[in-house]
């Protein structure tokens, strides 16, 4: 038996009922495999469910505000992904028609997607003969050929796609794919793999030799970087202040806490220093420092050191309105796109304090 044909027979046994199985719709396939790039199925079936909702076809997308996307958006992080995807369906709507393109080229030159994604969705949705190779189908192919060169580079990326396609069913490409990376899920996991009640065992050459563990084969490491982030929380009345991201850089245009970002957390007279040089504010006459919560977000390739400094501003007279600042609410915060780290600030127990004690 041949290891396509091994692959699939398994998955028509095991294969998980997936709403994007469903369909050959190229948009609702293409939002999976987006919202599948380093999320986890379980979490990314509930957003892909929210995402459709609010956003049924390419058309709706296209109409949207960025800043409503990166809402239903959030939590889900890699937020570069929802931009993409929001400039991609102007894209088609302007130079396609709003019709999703049916050929390869014309998919890979699409905002955010690359090779592996083309393949997906002219597989998926069009039945097309390109065969897919994401972290699954690395371990699968390394695991069963045997092949020790590393994932992570040149050679490796093109010795993989080479055995991938020749492996690929050529006769039902789409669901050979999708079986093949249900097999890496499921079956053939990163650690731990039950090889002993895998069915298609025998033709492990990994499990015959008793080297599962070892492959597949990395070759760079990644380094974090650290940086640490002070967060200025006013409170003035009912209001707060908040300031959308800039840049290109982690959170692009989502809202948070007043940022300032430096070599170490402010101490607190460091912190009275710089209200009164950066926002005229004085102790005592014009606020208090409530409280301070540290927390620290890890994220691909960097860790965030935080600290949020609540400060009740007592002083009504006080704007505080500078540069991207403004001010809102502060029962309205939830309303604006906001990352993770200031989610897990507003969701900690010690955030606002009774108005009464301004």
């Amino acid at each position: 038996m041949n290891f396509n044909r091994s692959i699939l027979d398994w998955y028509s046994e095991n294969k998980r009922n997936l709403p994007w199985r469903e369909t050959a719709d190229p948009y609702k396939i293409w939002v999976s495999e987006i919202i599948l790039q380093q999320t986890r199925v379980s979490q990314g079936l509930a957003y892909y469910n929210r995402f459709i909702n609010a956003y049924p076809n390419i058309t709706s997308l296209a109409s949207a505000k960025e800043e409503a996307v990166l809402k239903v958006w959030q939590g889900l992080g890699y937020y570069s992904r929802a931009r993409n995807m929001h400039t991609t369906a102007n894209v088609i709507c302007s130079k396609h028609n709003g019709v999703f393109p049916k050929t390869y080229q014309d998919v890979l030159k699409l905002k955010g997607i690359g090779e592996y994604t083309a393949a997906a969705i002219c597989s998926f949705a069009f039945n097309q003969k390109y065969a897919v190779l994401d972290g699954n189908v690395f371990r699968v192919l390394s695991r069963f050929f045997d092949v020790r060169t590393p994932i992570d580079t040149t050679l490796g990326k093109k010795e993989f796609q080479k055995l991938a396609n020749k492996n690929l069913s050529q006769k039902n490409p789409g669901t050979y794919n999708q079986a093949i990376m249900d097999f890496g899920a499921i079956q053939c996991t990163p650690t731990n793999p039950n090889c002993g009640v895998c069915p298609i065992n025998y033709l492990c050459s990994a499990y015959e030799n008793d080297s599962v563990k070892e492959l597949p084969i990395k070759q760079k490491k990644q380094t974090k970087r650290t940086r640490t982030f002070n967060y200025l929380v006013f409170l003035q009345n009912e209001n707060t202040y908040i300031e959308k991201r800039n840049g290109n850089d982690i959170w692009k245009n989502l809202f948070e806490f007043p940022l300032i970002e430096g070599t170490q957390i402010l101490s607190k007279k460091s912190l009275i220093t710089l209200l009164s040089q950066n926002f005229n504010l004085k102790e005592t006459a014009d606020y208090k420092i409530v409280s301070c919560v540290k927390l620290a977000h890890h994220l691909t390739h960097q860790k965030i050191v935080s600290t949020f400094w609540k400060i009740a501003v007592c002083n009504t007279k006080v704007n505080l309105n500078k540069n991207q600042i403004i001010q809102i609410k502060s029962q309205d915060i939830n309303k604006y796109p906001l990352h993770r780290l200031t989610e897990k600030y507003l969701e900690s127990k010690c955030v606002w304090n009774d108005f009464s004690t301004l």
